[in-house]
């Protein structure tokens, strides 16, 4: 069975400084969908806006935004549990820091615990290890964390789902006859070096770090689907039916 790796961000999971019940709720629900012809690993944002709806402290201090991760991330796990638990399946919780994508014994260690996770029939919920990470030892955004685990964990596809329907031509916000690029074969040095910007509160990347995970997948023959996490139809449709209808393929032209 094939393993495909799922990242949702926080612009998903979030909505007015709460979490999302429904989207995630909608979020479960597909993931055990998906069970019956692969093998999921899911890279989940929103600890830092989970420990916010407890403690609302200032976000632009490092050190308050270790502590709402410190106190969100059980929430949010805890959140999972529940919903995973009312379809009978167990999940679990594998913090990482990218430092272990250049120690292969420690990346070996992880790679054995999550295969162990995914023959057992669990679902492994991947993050940013938040709280103990520092400036020079960080992905700072989940996007990147997560096509590193595609890649070395052998995934066949990375899925990230945000509040964009796919990659545009141009700013869709601004420009409303940008037009949506259905698969793109590579990436300009141009685009990949545009100034970050998110969308929420929460978010921490943008289109820009999904623009750098999806070229370091293609860089090592890796495919990165990218579509609405707010309407599940077209990637349940594109992994469960064979069948697209919106979203970008990152794919390059060799693969």
């Amino acid at each position: 069975m094939q393993t495909i790796v799922i990242k949702v961000g926080s612009a998903v999971l979030t909505q007015d400084g709460e979490l999302a019940l429904d989207r995630l709720r909608n979020l479960v629900e597909f993931i055990v969908k998906l069970k019956s012809k692969y093998n999921v690993i899911l890279v989940s944002s929103g600890a830092v806006a989970a420990g916010y709806t407890l403690l609302q402290l200032d976000k632009s201090i490092i050190a308050n935004k270790q502590a709402l991760a410190s106190i969100g991330q059980p929430l949010l796990l805890d959140t999972y549990r529940r919903k995973f638990n009312q379809h009978n399946i167990i999940c679990s919780q594998v913090l990482l820091e990218a430092s272990i994508f250049k120690d292969e014994e420690r990346l070996n260690h992880a790679k054995d615990t999550v295969n162990t996770l995914l023959k057992n029939n669990v679902v492994p919920i991947i993050n940013e290890n938040d709280v103990t990470a520092i400036d020079e030892l960080v992905f700072g955004d989940n996007d990147q964390l997560s096509a590193h685990i595609s890649h070395y964990f052998d995934s066949s596809l990375l899925v990230i789902l945000t509040d964009i329907d796919g990659y545009y031509d141009d700013n869709p916000h601004i420009n409303k006859n940008a037009k949506l690029q259905k698969t793109i074969s590579k990436i300009s040095k141009d685009e990949l070096e545009a100034e970050h910007s998110s969308n929420t509160q929460f978010a921490t990347g943008g289109i820009v770090t999904k623009l750098k995970a999806a070229d370091f997948l293609m860089k090592q023959g890796r495919e990165m689907f990218l579509t609405s996490g707010f309407d599940l139809t077209y990637i349940s449709s594109y992994l469960l039916d064979d069948k697209y209808l919106r979203g970008t393929i990152f794919k390059a032209s060799d693969v």
